[in-house]
Parts: structure tokens; sequence; C-alpha cells
């Protein structure tokens, strides 16, 4: 079942003197389950798309459908926890903007904490936690809410290089456990080989389907997908389609 459609998006700003298109005839879907990620050329679009999925901005023309009841969680670059508040008043921050913080979405809130090693660190403030605890922590608070689709945006770029390949583990593994369908949009390309079921390859802007590959890579975590004999020839095929040499 399809979780998200777009059909034949595109997105123009306007200014006073200039229209600038950054998405152009884009079509593709996200099936239930999928974990699917979009890598393109830098300032090509990919951010507008998660804009526009998740209705920050309306399409210039075409359509964008969200099955089930439009719940959207956004995961962001940087975790964006409030220093202030506790890890457990963290997590019900969603709840409490939806005002949905009842005592069966708190339960369900202390749950995903328990299951994913944070509830004793719940009286513990941001500043506590290392970098991949408070990117568990925000990913909690996402799906706290129970939403339908969640999309990541670059959310492991704030991390060193080996936080990232700890917390890309850590991430897939709790998205996969919850049955949560996923669209990533990354600058990374190993990163996505290793997350994915499939990726969707932009053109330069304005943004349009340059190709869908799937990795289909045989490994139970991203980590060990790394591993994969064919993860080289993989990344040399995306390295090429980004960079517009011939296939």
């Amino acid at each position: 079942m399809k979780v998200l459609e777009l059909k034949d998006v595109s997105k123009i700003f306007y200014t006073k003197t200039q229209e600038t298109q950054a998405v152009s005839h884009l079509s593709f879907d996200v099936n239930d389950g999928e974990f699917v990620a979009i890598i393109g050329p830098s300032g090509c679009g990919k951010t507008t798309i998660l804009s526009l999925v998740c209705k920050l901005l309306a399409p210039t023309s075409g359509t964008v459908t969200i099955s089930g009841d439009d719940r959207v969680g956004y995961m962001l670059q940087r975790d964006q926890l409030f220093e202030w508040r506790t890890i457990e008043k963290n997590v019900y921050l969603g709840l409490e903007i939806m005002r949905k913080l009842t005592p069966e979405n708190k339960a369900y809130a202390c749950e995903l904490l328990k299951k994913y090693g944070l509830w004793e660190f719940r009286k513990h403030y941001p500043s506590e936690l290392s970098g991949g605890m408070r990117q568990r922590a925000a990913l909690i608070r996402t799906l706290a809410t129970n939403p339908d689709l969640l999309l990541l945006d670059e959310p492991f770029s704030a991390l060193d290089f080996q936080t990232r390949l700890e917390v890309c583990d850590d991430v897939y593994a709790i998205i996969r456990k919850e049955q949560k369908t996923a669209l990533l949009v990354t600058h990374d390309i190993s990163e996505a080989i290793s997350l994915a079921d499939r990726i969707i390859v932009l053109t330069p802007r304005p943004a349009t389907v340059l190709a869908i590959h799937e990795p289909k890579l045989d490994a139970p975590s991203p980590l060990k997908r790394r591993e994969s004999p064919d993860f080289s020839k993989q990344f040399e095929l995306l390295h090429k389609y980004l960079h517009g040499e011939k296939i």
C-alpha cells in the first residue's frame, strides 16, 4: 500500500523580480514499511520536497497524497532538544503541541524510552547525554506522536563519522522494529545505500527523478551493508548519476 505519492509535482518560488523553479514534474511513491532515500546535487531541492510532503509548502502544481490519518513526523538535521527540559519532557513536546498528551500517549512514550535504553536518563537534561543518545531521544520524540510517515532531513550530518555510523544503526533498528515508513534526505551516498530499500536520484535544480536504485544488499544492519562486496560498486554507480556521467 502506498503511504506517500507525489504525482507530477512542481514548485516555483516567486519574488518581485524573478521566479525560481525548485521542483519540476516530480513523481514517486513510498510504500508501507519502506525506507526510501533521496539523493541529489547540492541545492537541487531535496529539503523543498520534504517541506511539500509535510505541507509546510504547497505545490505550484501536481498533488502530494499521504494515506492514513495524514500524520507526519519530521526529524531535523540537529536534534533540537530544549536544554531546559528533561529528556522525558522533550519526548512529550510533540504530544503537547498536538494537545494529545493523554495518559495513553504518555504511557506509549514511556514505553519507547524503556525499549530503546533512555528510561534511566529520562530525568537528565540534553547536555548530559552523548550526541548519539540525543539523536535517539529526538527520534523517540518523533515516534511518540505515532506518525504514518517519518521524514528524516540529514539527521546524522551534525555527528562525527564514528558516532554517525553507530547512530545510523541505532535509528535504522528502531524504525524497523516500530515498522515505520521513512523518507530520508541525505547528501551522503554511502548513507543512502546503507539505509534504504530504494534510492531516488534527483537531477540538478529544478529537481525531477533521474533514476530509482534498489541496493538489495543482504545484510541485517547499515554497518553490515557497508561491508558488503557490492557496496563500492553501488557507490560508484550512484556517484556517476550525480555527476552526469554516462552509465
